[in-house]
């Protein structure tokens, strides 16, 4: 069954955008995905489909109406699909939830624009509220696009090889392991010995390693995680200076 994106936003020509192209590209056309985007102003109010209103309680810039976006999302059949709001206000976006989004049949994406949506209308449709970052985007179709692609590359069949969704960062709580490939000596710098040794068992030995340590020392959070998660004790902290070629 085609794996289904419904965008409701401002601006439908943003997609698929990217998402058009390489192999997320080549998916759409085989059908294993699909993404429609539907203009929120078809909802609008009066004759000039006014999609937005001045805040309660003042301030700069403008709410979208929760009329407009409700009437916009019980339009979609969403069949089952979650509907996310991606906002800087949302809980961060994790691995653990692009494959639960992947293994459905698909997704609901409200783009946000302005000052953002009305609280009560993401309320009252139980919206999922998620944050790809601590920043700040012109809009929600960026941030979008953004899941879309984490999501894609997920389904069966879009990936060259499957082991590709596996042997990536985050896959299991671990930042990825670097990767080298030819020359095997390039500007004075040389692949580590162990990766041509065509020892296997050792070679995922040290991918494991430099995992661990990548993480440890640019991810105390999910190093963190790790450790509750593995019982493995705490121990100290690792410091650059302390290894500086452990990460090339």
């Amino acid at each position: 069954m085609t794996w289904r994106a419904t965008a409701l936003t401002l601006f439908p020509d943003m997609f698929p955008g990217p998402l058009g192209q390489s192999l997320a590209g080549r998916a759409l056309e085989q059908g294993l995905w699909s993404v429609e985007a539907r203009n929120l102003r078809d909802h609008g109010i009066g004759r000039h489909r006014v999609v937005d209103d001045t805040p309660f309680g003042g301030g700069a810039g403008m709410v979208m109406r929760p009329d407009v976006v409700s009437a916009a999302i019980r339009d979609v059949g969403r069949a089952g699909r979650p509907l996310v709001y991606p906002t800087p206000r949302g809980r961060p976006l994790r691995q653990d939830d692009v494959r639960r989004y992947a293994a459905g049949p698909g997704l609901v994406l409200l783009c946000g624009r302005y000052e953002g949506i009305d609280e009560r209308v993401l309320e009252a449709e139980q919206v999922e509220q998620v944050s790809i970052g601590d920043y700040i985007l012109s809009g929600g179709e960026m941030a979008a696009l953004v899941l879309l692609d984490s999501c894609v590359r997920l389904i069966p069949g879009v990936m060259g090889s499957e082991a590709s969704g596996t042997e990536e960062s985050f896959s299991d709580g671990l930042l990825e392991y670097p990767h080298y490939t030819k020359p095997a000596s390039w500007e004075g710098r040389d692949v580590p010995d162990i990766l041509l040794s065509g020892h296997h068992a050792a070679i995922a030995g040290w991918r494991q390693t430099e995992s661990e340590t990548a993480t440890r020392m640019r991810r105390p959070d999910l190093w963190a995680a790790h450790l509750a998660r593995t019982g493995q004790d705490t121990g100290g902290p690792v410091s650059l200076a302390a290894d500086p070629e452990r990460l090339h």
